[in-house]
């Protein structure tokens, strides 16, 4: 009996390709699909928004074409100075929050998200006011950089209209900033796409309805970002979901604002939301396998672009 064939005691083993094997580690070198479905749907959230977002100030410069040459010209000239000299700039400031706050989120410490929003709000109105100085000047600025005169001043009267949406709009970034550290996307999207909506109406309202015309186009920018940031405070302050993360008004704020500026300024080389949640919560290998899709994304979209 004990010289029973193996191959009946035995059972079968399959033979194990390792050549496929090796493939399938490649590949996921190359690219880990899970970490690159958790980063598409987190973008895809943050692209409408801020699409939508920058809408409302393109829309009040599409339909001053109704308004006269001069005008499409002074707003389209004025608008790429606000966001060169504004709205890009209030947008990097407040990309400090999504290290800050994603750290905060990741390591579960998370009433200092609350003291870091109202530390970038600090710096928001800082710089937001540095900037209104400035767009003060923008005529005198515009034709020493040698612009037509006449399109110059229609350009500087169509600023300062827009110097308030200015301050909402740096709020509302860093707003959004706060949330997306905590992957709170969808009501971005609807708080977003209401205030464009609301938009069309308000403009329509002011340029054809009152006196004001040329001035009502950005001034109709303004009043929407600014109900576009009352929503959001609104929603922060009273759900229920942010009674850890939003705690009150608190004078630690101040003390923070230095920390948060070192991030600010240098903006474009912070970390994403994905590693600092992973660094927070003392996932560093996960932190460097985010980090390395992202770039590989980033490559891909690129490659995609030239090829289109």
């Amino acid at each position: 009996m004990s010289s029973t064939n193996i191959s009946e005691t035995i059972p079968f083993l399959p033979d194990i390709d390792d050549n496929n094997d090796e493939d399938g580690r490649k590949w996921k070198n190359v690219l880990d699909l899970e970490e690159a479905k958790k980063q598409v749907l987190f973008s895809l959230p943050m692209i409408v928004t801020n699409v939508v977002h920058y809408s409302i100030t393109l829309v009040s410069v599409m339909f001053a074409c109704h308004l006269g040459e001069l005008q499409l010209a002074g707003a389209t000239l004025a608008n790429s100075w606000a966001t060169i000299t504004g709205f890009a700039f209030m947008t990097g400031v407040s990309g400090a929050l999504e290290t800050l706050c994603g750290q905060g989120c990741g390591a579960k410490f998370y009433r200092i998200l609350g003291i870091y929003l109202q530390s970038s709000c600090i710096i928001s109105c800082s710089f937001a006011i540095l900037i209104s100085i400035l767009w003060f000047f923008t005529g005198p600025i515009l034709i020493l950089l040698q612009q037509d005169v006449e399109i110059s001043k229609s350009a500087a009267l169509y600023i300062k209209y827009l110097i308030p949406g200015l301050f909402a709009y740096g709020l509302v970034q860093t707003i959004l900033r706060f949330l997306q550290s905590q992957s709170i996307l969808m009501p971005l999207v609807w708080f977003s796409v209401l205030p464009l909506a609301l938009h069309l109406g308000i403009f329509y309202a002011l340029v054809n309805w009152t006196d004001l015309s040329f001035k009502g186009a950005p001034l109709a920018a303004s009043i929407s970002l600014w109900i576009s940031l009352v929503l959001l405070s609104s929603y922060v302050v009273l759900a229920q979901r942010f009674e850890e993360t939003w705690q009150g008004l608190s004078s630690e704020s101040f003390c923070l604002v230095f920390t948060n500026l070192k991030l600010a300024i240098p903006s474009a080389a912070m970390v994403c939301t994905r590693v600092s949640n992973e660094l927070g919560a003392e996932n560093p290998r996960k932190a460097k396998i985010a980090m390395a899709v992202s770039l590989k994304l980033s490559i891909l979209l690129a490659c995609i672009s030239i090829w289109a």
